[in-house]
């Protein structure tokens, strides 16, 4: 039996992409069975969304909620804002700059649950396959592995942190474990979630039998070093919570590395985050992962070093 789901998309200053997603979602093959609300948060967008409000108009049949923020929440934030007014069982989290290549795409997400790799297994979130949209080559930063050639290929398999914008997940996850770190502006929002499920005996899988096709854009409101700055602080703050001590030493110096490498030597913001980031173990209380926990990661070959 399907799953009915709401779809839930946060935008930011992408309306031609989202307006181009709302047509491509409206030839969904039998929308009505499987989806029972379409949430759309505009993140105060600064760009003229007009168009895409006469789209939604156009396709009243479409069970869209439209909301405008007044403010930039954020990634965590503006996902915790929709994720707390969903109504149905299975939450579709996608990217506002996204189109489905198959008419059948929401119909097949809706039964992932019952294949038999899955049926009946503790599976929180699973992860579908990311393609770029103008080449149609995989986006392998979407993929939910760090052994990209290894798990490439393979249809369907295990995994220990997922894709933020192109995933399904239950929300009854949100009773039991909680909402995304609220002080996590942008990035790492998804490995802290991870390892909250992980924690609690969940799995985590991506299959491949579904796909998605990423617009992906440099675009947006932080400039590039104060996304990899956030980048490196926030999975700092992951290792210090949850994984041996040993982890939060060697992410914060290997993703030290990173950054002055990304941002063609900017010591400036090297030296203001290294003070925040060692101010983590007096700040941050941890929630370590147990010897079952930490026994899943090592099955799944997960990647914890950097």
């Amino acid at each position: 039996m399907p799953h009915k789901i709401s779809i839930l998309i946060l935008t930011y200053n992408r309306a031609k992409d989202l307006q181009a997603f709302i047509e491509n979602i409206a030839l969904q093959e039998d929308l009505d069975s499987y989806v029972g609300e379409i949430l759309i948060l505009n993140n105060n967008s600064t760009e003229d969304y007009s168009e895409v409000e006469r789209c939604i108009e156009t396709h009243s049949k479409l069970p869209i909620k439209y909301i405008f923020h007044k403010e930039n929440l954020g990634v965590s934030k503006g996902r915790n804002y929709l994720f707390n007014i969903a109504q149905y069982p299975y939450l579709l989290v996608l990217d506002d700059d996204m189109e489905f290549p198959e008419k059948n795409a929401i119909k097949n997400l809706s039964l992932l649950w019952e294949k038999e790799q899955f049926k009946n297994k503790k599976i929180g979130i699973i992860t579908f396959g990311v393609f770029y949209y103008h080449n149609k080559e995989r986006q392998k930063s979407a993929l939910p592995h760090k052994k990209y050639n290894k798990y490439k290929d393979k249809e369907w398999f295990y995994t220990y942190y997922y894709a933020g914008g192109a995933n399904i997940m239950k929300k009854s996850l949100i009773d039991e474990i909680g909402y995304y770190p609220e002080n996590f502006f942008y990035g790492m929002e998804e490995y802290d979630y991870s390892y909250k499920m992980i924690r609690k005996g969940y799995s985590l899988a991506y299959d491949g039998t579904v796909n998605v096709l990423h617009k992906e854009s440099p675009g947006g409101r932080i400039n590039n070093k104060e996304k990899v700055a956030m980048m490196w602080y926030n999975k700092s703050v992951v290792a210090w919570k949850y994984l041996p001590k040993k982890y939060y030493f060697s992410t914060a110096f290997l993703w030290s590395l990173f950054y002055l490498k990304e941002t063609r030597g900017d010591f400036r913001g090297f030296f203001k985050t290294w003070k925040k980031i060692k101010s983590i173990p007096k700040t941050i209380n941890t929630e370590k992962l147990d010897e079952k926990a930490l026994s899943y990661l090592k099955s799944v070959e997960a990647r914890l070093w950097y």
